[in-house]
């Protein structure tokens, strides 16, 4: 990358990691610059893929979904590329990660009750092992890498 992130960029993050929402002229009261100055820096921080996008954080629970689990998948010989498509194409799956190590992925997966996991995860059982575990709590939910 070769913008260079100054003193006024990582505040600008800082300040939108907290409130992504926040309006342009409240963002550059904070920081001590004009709403447009700011502005520009934003569209900066986006055009050089430090900023990926603003998003909603929405509360599964709130939703009617009161299970959260972290499934382990291991495709089979040559199923890799079809397990990879169960996954995408399954919207109770909210998070995935291709990793390294004997598991191929790491998937975070919403549920409205434990009886939608066996029906969720048998077609992927003729392609792929898995082994789930049903998330008690988690003291972190989503943080961004240290901004200092």
């Amino acid at each position: 990358m070769s913008y260079q992130i100054d003193d006024t960029d990582m505040r600008i993050l800082e300040i939108l990691d907290q409130d992504g929402r926040l309006a342009m002229r409240d963002l550059a009261s904070r920081i001590g610059m004009s709403a447009p100055a700011i502005a520009t820096r934003v569209r900066q921080l986006e055009a050089e893929g430090v900023i990926r996008h603003f998003s909603v954080d929405l509360n599964p629970r709130a939703l009617g979904y009161i299970l959260e689990a972290i499934v382990r998948i291991r495709p089979r010989p040559g199923q890799l590329h079809i397990v990879q498509r169960m996954i995408v194409d399954e919207p109770r799956f909210t998070a995935c990660d291709k990793v390294t190590g004997d598991d191929c992925f790491i998937a975070r997966l919403c549920l409205k009750s434990i009886n939608e996991l066996d029906p969720l995860l048998d077609p992927l059982h003729d392609k792929a092992e898995t082994s789930t575990a049903i998330i008690k709590s988690s003291p972190i939910m989503r943080r961004s890498p240290p901004l200092t």
